[in-house]
């Protein structure tokens, strides 16, 4: 690409203010600009680590010809992500008469907060859902909330602020709404088609013009650190310290937030945020919808990306086992070439994958379940909502004529990558569907996995956990409610 085609200066809406950022380090995030540089200190760190909420910001971006905001952690998310968004903090709230905004106010009425530490994230998220479902249920309020944390109130009265807000309406008046017209064509006016380089004391950054730019751009840019999402690659500058640059941000790329479906399966680019895909998992893969709506918060899945759960290679990932278990595949790109994968062929060992230097993970296919299948994917965690799992159990088995004649079941959690129990299929297919066969399949894991202990779990709970999923799973297929003392999964 000529010099003539880039910029070196990201360029976003900050509230009402016209940003145009130059020589910032690559890893600096959204939290530090606005604390540190911009002195908008309403926004607070919490945890650091995208866990509890209290540094919720909305971002605005384009998505087609909609202008769409959502939630996100700015305490992970970089600054160099931004260019082209409109970034909006608590600061810029405010009602029609110049005072507290409706959901300000209701939080206000209701005693929502008490130390306020946490409160200003906790409005950010219930604005969002305040702007986008005027009349949410307790349920919705309380998915809005799963990124939020509060140790004062205990959550009641918050919740019911978020009712009253939606009762009382407003939204028209709202300056986001009033106002989306105007500032969805400042942003289009921001899209130049420029490949952004921002260089710096402490390195360099990449914003690729377009797919194709960006697989010219990794093979130029060798050791460059991809960052989609930032869920991940986040806590390696804020917890670990680590030095991510050159970096190539991608989260903006448009063709890899496109999807496809053809002849029983989605074809989707590795860039589909979690929140993106899950209008068509509720459609079309609604076995997987109350799983999805436990990947995270909401914040982390407006953020995280499908593709980056896999190019991570994650043992602990909530979606490679529930894809594998589906047949799902991958595709990988370097410069104009492109090779085909079979999702489980991917994870090598720890820490590796098979991807070549200057490899990227561009497209998943992902079959859609066959309607004479039963597919089910559960999750053990230690809370049910925001945490990694402990286990994550996925079950894809089909019966004909009381017979298993097929069978993929993937877990993550269990060993040192996301892993087929190849035993455990062959101890179940070509048998009845049947109790015995259900402890045969169940004394086949030890064959497959050998868990580790950790933090999370110990390696005879794993083990013990993944054995009694196959059964809740064999005894929900018969129609049985299944009681669980502590909820595994939904």
């Amino acid at each position: 690409m000529s010099e003539a085609r880039r910029r070196n200066e990201i360029r976003f809406y900050l509230n009402d203010e016209l940003v145009e950022a130059r020589n910032f380090s690559p890893d600096l995030t959204l939290l530090d600009y606005l604390r540190i540089e911009k002195r908008l200190t309403g926004t607070k760190e919490g945890c650091a680590e995208g866990d509890c909420g209290a540094c919720t910001v909305l971002v605005g971006r384009l998505s087609g010809d909609n202008l769409i905001y959502e939630t996100v952690n700015s305490c992970i998310r970089f600054l160099g992500t931004l260019d082209g968004c409109h970034v909006v903090s608590v600061e810029h709230l405010s009602g029609s008469d110049g005072k507290l905004n409706p959901v300000q106010q209701a939080m206000v009425e209701m005693h929502g907060s008490q130390c306020g530490f946490c409160t200003p994230g906790i409005v950010m998220s219930l604005y969002a859902l305040w702007m986008q479902n005027p009349a949410p249920s307790v349920g919705d309020v309380e998915e809005a909330l799963q990124g939020n944390l509060c140790r004062c109130t205990g959550y009641a009265p918050i919740v019911k602020a978020a009712m009253l807000a939606a009762e009382r309406g407003g939204q028209a008046a709202d300056v986001l709404v009033a106002h989306r017209v105007d500032m969805r064509e400042k942003l289009r006016a921001l899209r130049d088609g420029l490949r952004v380089e921002v260089v710096s004391e402490k390195g360099q950054l990449f914003i690729p013009a377009d797919l194709d730019d960006f697989a010219e751009l990794y093979e130029e840019v060798q050791g460059a650190t991809l960052v989609a999402g930032s869920t991940d690659v986040g806590l390696w500058v804020t917890k670990f310290m680590r030095d991510i640059e050159p970096v190539i941000f991608i989260g903006a790329i448009e063709d890899l937030h496109k999807w496809v479906e053809s002849e029983g399966a989605v074809t989707l680019g590795a860039g589909v945020t979690y929140s993106e895909f899950l209008p068509f998992v509720d459609e079309r893969i609604p076995q997987l919808s109350a799983f999805w709506r436990r990947i995270g918060g909401q914040q982390v899945r407006n953020m995280g990306t499908i593709g980056g759960n896999i190019a991570n290679g994650s043992p602990i990932g909530d979606t490679p086992p529930a894809l594998i278990a589906l047949g799902a595949a991958i595709t990988l790109r370097k410069g104009g070439e492109r090779r085909f994968l079979p999702l489980e062929s991917y994870f090598l060992e720890y820490g590796k994958q098979d991807r070549k230097l200057g490899e990227f993970v561009e497209m998943i296919t992902v079959p859609l379940p066959d309607p004479d299948s039963r597919y089910a994917v559960y999750k053990i965690s230690k809370r049910r909502d925001e945490d990694i799992s402990s286990v994550c159990g996925a079950f894809n088995i089909k019966i004909e004529d009381g017979l298993v004649t097929f069978a993929r079941i993937a877990f993550g959690g269990m060993a040192a990558t996301p892993k087929r129990a190849d035993a455990v299929e062959a101890a179940l297919t070509g048998r009845p569907w049947s109790e015995d066969t259900i402890v045969a399949g169940k004394a086949a894991f030890a064959e497959d996995f050998r868990p580790i202990s950790d933090m999370r779990a110990s390696a005879d709970y794993r083990l013990m956990a993944a054995q009694n999923l196959l059964e809740r799973f064999y005894r929900e297929s018969l129609g049985e409610e299944v009681s669980l003392t502590r909820e595994a999964a939904e």
